[in-house]
């Protein structure tokens, strides 16, 4: 049979030279043949000294390795323990190699080999994933030689495909379990560190392009590995990254993926409104118009939604990121060469296309609406915070409010936010409600952007008044606004802005209900403002009567409030611009372990293995060595 394998293998490597070709059925024969080996107890090389070598030559068949070692109880495998062993250290090996055809065949054949012992260990058959894998007494150089070689792949200026398929080895390997901090293997991870071919790609446009997303997800997970009970290398690291190229285009990957989440829902929004529905509601009326919204809902992505908390949480140097200008995504593109076709997968598993992609990193034009990774992460928000009836968005939700409390307690964030010489147009989704109309982007004032945080607060706040009540989500958004005041205080910094929307709980306490106990505490807790209002309004109406002037000026009112000060009696109260800050550790543990259990699951769903075909990978190492 190896003599047969072995003349096969000469035709396929003629083949491969002379340009892309279907596999026959010959040759899909002699593959099945060589990976049939792996499984069979005996050393498969021992009869051919060449075996490894043309084992790598052959496109890996993916599903049948992880299949045939699924298909084996916990007995069968531990037979053939040696072989798996050899065939894990040979894969490593070929890593080395110079032909980038063994290096892929390589990757792949690493990644069913992790994938099927891994699902092989969900029974009952309790063995050890690292022994099986490549033996215990092997596991600390097999690991530190695997590391090195996908860094150095990483970092190299060579393939893509390459590239592309080392991230998703590594996502493989982080997700192989639904809880990564049990995944004992990930210790080698941490030893030997990629951190610095992550910040490689992400610095580097063409780099960052092909593969920022996955760069980005996969850097967010190992940040979350045991993040609560050792020191995790890759928190301290992400912490104290000062490089603006690094930090921009972390920022980049992340805005276009928010972006096109806003896109798609936009997209969705638009046909429902021109299409039959639209239609429907103008006949029978908007009684439907719940219904309507649940129908337009798109996957959320918490995946990149952690990526961004993460650096915002850790990386003070990020918040600067927050403010950089770009072009309004979605308002500008630019030619690109059509991507190779890739199974369709959920919105928060796959990258933005390469089109979203090049578009924010065009030069600004003065003709066109600038935005920033703030503002886009704001209009996420308000898409997923409408409707936290879904697990999944009210995890997004959450997480929403988490990052923005923890930029609502930063500084520097607070500078910007209320910056007047940063004005910009922020069209936030609303929840259709039957007793006011959409407005038009037109009408939308430029503000600073601290108005557009406080307009998503009231916002949800105001349309979330439900049977069963989102108690947690109420008392964040408060915490924001409380932590905005705060600043605003502190920075003697007055903020024109419609209030009326946010303090009018008085209704609720004038009114029998079951909440009228607690609107009327809350009432009495506004004894100032009252108190303001009760004392200046005579005053201000009797200045009016005196000058016979049907409506003051601003600097009239001034006047009249200058004038009438010292007679204002207002209660003390301490502690008010005090608050409790943000603590991931002590209150926020079991969200983010749910959370990152859910998209560990969500990554290892949809990674995708097969997306580079032999055709592909053929045209673009033309000759093999």
């Amino acid at each position: 049979m190896h003599e047969i394998c072995a003349r096969g293998l000469a035709l396929i490597a003629t083949a491969s030279c002379l340009g892309p070709r279907s596999p026959s059925c010959v040759q899909k024969v002699i593959r099945k043949d060589i990976q049939e080996d792996v499984r069979k107890t005996e050393d498969p090389s021992k009869c051919s000294p060449r075996f490894w070598e043309e084992l790598f030559l052959m496109k890996v068949n993916l599903d049948y390795l992880e299949g045939k070692l699924e298909s084996l109880d916990g007995e069968e495998l531990m037979k053939i323990k040696d072989n798996i062993n050899c065939l894990f250290q040979h894969c490593i090996q070929a890593l080395g190699e110079e032909h980038p055809i063994r290096v892929v065949n390589a990757l792949q054949t690493l990644c069913a080999l992790i994938r099927g012992v891994h699902q092989k260990n969900k029974s009952t058959s309790g063995f050890d994933i690292i022994n099986m894998l490549m033996g215990f007494d092997k596991a600390e150089l097999c690991m530190k030689n695997l590391m090195e070689s996908l860094d150095s792949l990483l970092c190299a200026e060579g393939s893509e495909s390459l590239k592309s398929l080392c991230l998703k080895l590594l996502l493989c390997l982080v997700t192989v379990t639904d809880n990564i901090s049990q995944n004992t293997i990930l210790e080698y991870v941490m030893i030997n560190s990629i951190f610095e071919a992550i910040l490689q790609i992400l610095s580097h446009p063409p780099s960052r392009r092909e593969h920022g997303y996955d760069a980005v997800v996969l850097l967010a997970l190992l940040v979350n590995y045991r993040k609560y009970e050792s020191v995790n290398p890759y928190i301290v690291k992400l912490s104290i990254v000062d490089d603006e190229a690094t930090l921009n285009g972390m920022g980049l990957v992340i805005a276009q993926a928010l972006s096109e989440y806003n896109r798609q829902y936009k997209d969705k929004e638009e046909e429902h409104q021109s299409g039959f529905f639209s239609a429907l509601t103008n006949m029978v009326g908007n009684m439907f118009i719940a219904d309507a919204h649940e129908k337009i809902s798109v996957q959320t992505n918490e995946a990149i939604l952690l990526a961004l908390y993460e650096a915002v949480h850790l990386n003070r140097n990020f918040i600067t990121v927050l403010a950089q200008s770009h072009p309004e995504i979605g308002l500008v593109t630019t030619p690109v060469s059509p991507a190779p076709t890739t199974p369709a997968t959920p919105l928060g598993t796959t990258p933005p296309s390469s089109d979203v992609i090049s578009s924010v990193e065009l030069p600004l034009d003065a003709d066109v609406q600038t935005s920033n990774l703030l503002i886009t992460f704001l209009k996420y928000s308000s898409i997923v915070m409408q409707d936290t009836k879904d697990e999944h968005r009210l995890h997004s939700g959450k997480l929403c409010l988490i990052i923005l409390t923890c930029i609502a307690e930063d500084q520097y964030a607070n500078a910007f936010l209320h910056d007047d010489n940063m004005n910009f147009r922020v069209n936030l989704h609303k929840m259709p409600m039957r007793h006011r109309k959409k407005a038009a982007d037109k009408n939308l004032p430029c503000r600073p952007l601290v108005c557009a945080v406080l307009d998503l607060m009231v916002e949800f706040i105001v349309t979330h008044m439900m049977k069963e009540f989102p108690m947690d989500l109420y008392v964040r958004c408060i915490q924001v606004v409380h932590k905005l005041l705060c600043y605003q205080k502190k920075c003697r910094v007055r903020l024109h802005y419609t209030w009326r929307e946010l303090w009018s709980v008085l209704r609720l306490s004038t009114n029998a209900g079951q909440w009228k106990e607690a609107a009327s505490k809350v009432t009495h807790a506004l004894v100032n403002i009252r108190a303001i209002i009760n004392h200046f309004n005579p005053k201000i109406e009797s200045y009016a009567a005196v000058n016979h002037i049907s409506q003051l000026s601003e600097e009239q009112v001034l006047e009249v409030v200058r004038a009438n000060y010292d007679t204002l009696t207002l209660k003390l109260q301490d502690g008010l611009d005090q608050y409790e800050r943000y603590s991931e550790q002590h209150k926020e543990a079991a969200f983010f372990k749910e959370l990152v259990r859910s998209i560990s699951t969500n990554v290892r769903r949809n990674l995708a293995f097969h997306t580079l075909s032999q055709e592909v990978l053929l045209k673009e190492f033309s000759t093999i060595s």
